[in-house]
């Protein structure tokens, strides 16, 4: 049975891999687009370019016209992206916001969290928090363990070289988040095919927000099957415990935020950590020998990597000042995630990699109201995992030349498309 699980994971993550090779931002679609809004997407390996650092040093927020008389801020300012994802009242994450400007209908708003502003997301994530506290998620700690220990032992009966974002990185918080919401075996597949199709824009927004609404209808029948037999995951107790507080439509845009606030990022904070960890042996034999070591490294490499490169876009509700920039009313504020970890502002040579460094909190998972609801279940499997992994192969090396990786292009989520490995060592 725990080969089956794997080969079906490994096949579910080859058709991943297949769409997420296309996902992010096609640069021919985005070409209208000026390279200062793109820039923060754009990356040399693990590090943002060159110019980010520059452009944050000379002005952390800078106004950026846009094509049809449209304005837009990018903010790479550490205290300056705090300000803006702090401030709800300031600004706003209204699904309607884009859906005008973009000329999107209301059936493909994915609703949730991420595209609610107050008080439809307070409601919300008073429903969903209590699912993500420690209490709660401590019920998964047993199944992530098994999860991880199941598909080392797979790895290490196949030959070498092994791709650790097919084999590890994707599979470990697929199956994590399905045991986290309730969704049985044989809804899996098409659950894991939903939830990676709305990030493909190879086929422009139109296909994106088309997978959208397949998405949510498909999980409203998920929520309906729920409601007439409530399980024991998420979706299940949501229901045992509030009821008609939440209808069909609203709890799958919750059950959809977390499908897809949860793998991408986490399978790319697996696949890029484990890059990192094969990049530092320092790092790799302390996490290898202390566990003490496990938390710092996690903390680190969060912040380093921040996967989720730019914010959801917010915008300005009236007229607002930060930092000596005029924000006005309706403006589009993006904020680079990336460019405010890697900023001096917040503690010293932030563009390298130092996990004994005691810096102030990251911003990997964002600030303020939509501060990432998930953000201690990434924690656990990231420290479940990694310790797993070097302590099972510990002479585990690179088996292609870095610069033969494949990075993602322009994308929101970065990542690298594989990463083939030498479990017993070099060759």
């Amino acid at each position: 049975m725990t080969n089956l699980r794997s080969r079906v994971a490994a096949r579910l993550g080859q058709k991943y891999l297949a769409r997420v090779q296309k996902k992010g931002f096609a640069p021919s679609k985005m070409s209208f687009l000026p390279d200062s809004v793109l820039m923060p997407l754009r990356r040399e390996g693990l590090d943002p370019v060159e110019d980010l650092a520059r452009k944050r040093k000379r002005a952390p927020i800078a106004k950026v016209p846009l094509p049809f008389g449209m304005d837009a801020w990018v903010v790479t300012g550490y205290d300056e992206v705090k300000k803006v994802l702090g401030s709800a009242d300031g600004f706003s994450n209204d699904f309607l916001h884009l859906a005008g400007k973009a000329g999107v209908v209301e059936d493909q708003n994915p609703g949730g969290l991420g595209f609610s502003d107050p008080p439809v997301h307070t409601r919300l994530r008073r429903l969903l928090a209590p699912e993500f506290t420690m209490r709660r998620l401590r019920r998964l700690t047993p199944r992530i363990q098994a999860i991880v220990d199941e598909h080392l032992d797979t790895m290490a009966k196949s030959p070498d070289p092994v791709d650790l974002v097919k084999s590890f990185a994707l599979p470990i918080p697929f199956l994590t988040i399905c045991e986290l919401l309730g969704v049985s075996g044989d809804e899996r597949r098409e659950f894991q095919q939903l939830s990676t199709a709305r990030f493909d824009l190879s086929g422009g927004a139109d296909a994106s927000l088309g997978a959208i609404t397949e998405s949510l209808s498909y999980l409203q029948d998920v929520v309906k099957k729920q409601r007439d037999s409530p399980g024991e995951g998420l979706l299940g107790m949501i229901i045992k415990e509030h009821g008609d507080e939440i209808g069909d439509r609203e709890l799958a845009g919750l059950a959809d935020g977390v499908l897809t606030g949860g793998l991408d990022t986490t399978t790319s904070m697996l696949s890029l950590g484990s890059m990192l960890l094969l990049q530092n042996p320092g790092a790799f034999a302390s996490i290898r020998d202390t566990d003490a070591a496990v938390d710092p490294f996690v903390e680190e490499a969060l912040r380093y990597l921040t996967v989720v490169q730019l914010a959801f876009p917010r915008f300005a509700r009236e007229d607002i000042e930060i930092s000596g920039a005029r924000i006005s009313k309706g403006d589009i504020v993006l904020c680079s995630l990336s460019g405010a970890n890697r900023d001096e502002a917040s503690g010293f040579d932030m563009e390298q990699f130092d996990p004994t460094r005691n810096a102030p909190s990251h911003l990997a998972f964002g600030y303020g109201i939509h501060r990432c609801v998930g953000a201690e279940l990434a924690r656990m499997e990231l420290r479940a995992a990694y310790p797993a992994l070097v302590r099972r192969f510990p002479g585990m090396s690179l088996a292609v030349d870095p610069e033969e990786l494949s990075f993602r292009k322009l994308s929101i989520v970065y990542g690298v498309e594989s990463l083939p490995v030498n479990l017993s060592g070099p060759s």
